[in-house]
């Protein structure tokens, strides 16, 4: 549900990295707030429950501006995993206009993997949103461990459903970034087919991701 007053020139985004607990959603927020250029994110908010935690930050805390003034300011959010807290994370997910959801690669964890999704879906649709009209990636993280999931069974099981599927470990950095822009080419394509970003904004999708995505190391 995009955030937009027209009159004002404003866009708002809300992006929300969904999983079960302890998959690595706070580890891929933390690392991706580390590294996007300091221009490019707020700072970071921590909300603590007793055993889990809701972290957020604003990516663009001074809006990205197109070439027609419209201002678009983006949200990202973990929700807790805990499944306790399942009240909290139908509240972060309203709203939403697109999700990654974490899975952890772990082989014991595939239960829980497919658990938490089948979760989402639910979720999504108590807050009004479709799963299959919404921008979705999913990530499948710990690809450093032993004992993972192979990868060619991941694509299989997840790829033919048509998802975006990208292979990470966010505590060693690698795939945190990839997977942030493969979200960020479907939330623009989203949004230019609703608000003709390109056409009525001037907003090309390449100047788009570069403002999201740009990193420390250039």
């Amino acid at each position: 549900m995009i955030e937009f007053d027209e009159q004002e020139k404003r866009m708002v985004l809300k992006l929300v990295y969904y999983g079960p607990a302890l998959s690595g959603k706070t580890t891929n927020l933390l690392r991706l707030h580390d590294l996007l250029v300091r221009e490019g994110r707020g700072e970071l908010m921590v909300l603590d429950t007793v055993d889990d935690r809701t972290i957020f930050f604003d990516l663009l805390p001074f809006f990205l501006v197109a070439p027609s003034g419209l201002k678009i300011k983006i949200k990202l959010y973990t929700v807790p995993g805990q499944v306790k807290h399942d009240a909290t994370r139908k509240a972060v997910l309203q709203r939403a206009d697109g999700v990654v959801f974490i899975a952890d690669s772990q082989t014991a964890e595939a239960a829980n993997n497919f658990a938490s999704f089948d979760n989402l879906e639910k979720n999504l649709a108590v807050v009004g949103l479709a799963i299959d009209r919404l921008p979705l990636v999913v990530q499948f993280n710990k690809r450093d461990l032993r004992e993972i999931i192979p990868e060619g069974e991941i694509r299989r099981t997840w790829g033919e459903a048509g998802v975006s599927v990208i292979m990470a470990s966010a505590l060693r950095g690698w795939g945190v970034v990839e997977t942030f822009r493969a979200l960020a080419q479907q939330v623009y394509d989203h949004v230019d087919a609703r608000h003709r970003l390109r056409e009525a904004h001037g907003l090309e999708r390449d100047d788009f991701l570069r403002k999201l995505t740009t990193v420390v190391d250039g």
